[in-house]
């Protein structure tokens, strides 16, 4: 079984910096063509199904990404929906600014998200880090067990917390979360999976141009 888990391309609340959350956001056009950019690269790529966050900004991804591949080998790429892959909850905070510019989380230990996830509670009426880990956990061990998928390949289009989430069992240092950064628009990584084990065989990979890369993995620093 070979998995590419991607990130959902752009939107318009990734570009000026809301908490977004379970907020189902679409995609703006730049995400769009970023999709569509990763979908070319990965066009000879035999994809068998799609499984996606029920979001919209991840559902469109994955249908982007794998529309190439589905035109190259000349059949349609199923698509189905697992909440387990959705993102972060905010809660009460989804929407509020998270930059130093329009910072409006009411939390002062906020940055623990960044420095410190696996820590981090979140918001009162939302999720933690480490529940997200839990479902996603849940999602993956499911997936890799499952007979009847051994010899497919598989595209997981999730958000970036999820993604980082679900290959935390998967990195070298586990302490680390983030592994440097929050995943860019379209991040792909690519696990194998065989007789019931995982491992991360490529990283982080992006195929546009890496000017267009934005890395939100910041200490939020709010202007007094």
């Amino acid at each position: 079984m070979l998995l590419y888990i991607i990130r959902h391309g752009e939107t318009d609340w990734n570009n000026i910096g809301r908490l977004q959350g379970s907020a189902d956001i679409p995609l703006n056009e730049n995400g769009r063509q970023l999709a569509r950019i990763t979908g070319e690269a990965l066009r000879e790529v035999p994809f068998d199904l799609v499984i996606t966050s029920p979001l919209q900004r991840a559902r469109e991804t994955g249908e982007l990404v794998t529309a190439p591949s589905g035109k190259y080998f000349g059949r349609t790429i199923p698509v189905l929906e697992d909440d387990r892959l959705r993102e972060i909850d905010w809660g009460s905070w989804e929407g509020l600014g998270c930059r130093a510019e329009n910072f409006a989380i009411p939390d002062e230990n906020f940055n623990l998200f960044y420095t410190d996830a696996l820590k981090y509670e979140g918001s009162p009426d939302g999720d933690s880090v480490a529940e997200v880990c839990e479902r996603t956990g849940e999602f993956l061990r499911e997936l890799i067990h499952k007979p009847d998928y051994q010899d497919k390949t598989i595209l997981i289009s999730t958000h970036g917390c999820a993604m980082r989430a679900m290959l935390n069992p998967l990195y070298a240092d586990p302490l680390d979360f983030w592994q440097g950064h929050v995943p860019y628009n379209c991040t792909v990584n690519v696990v194998k999976a065989e007789n019931g084990k995982a491992r991360l065989v490529s990283a982080d990979k992006i195929y546009y141009d890496a000017s267009l890369c934005v890395d939100n993995y910041k200490v939020v620093k709010p202007q007094e």
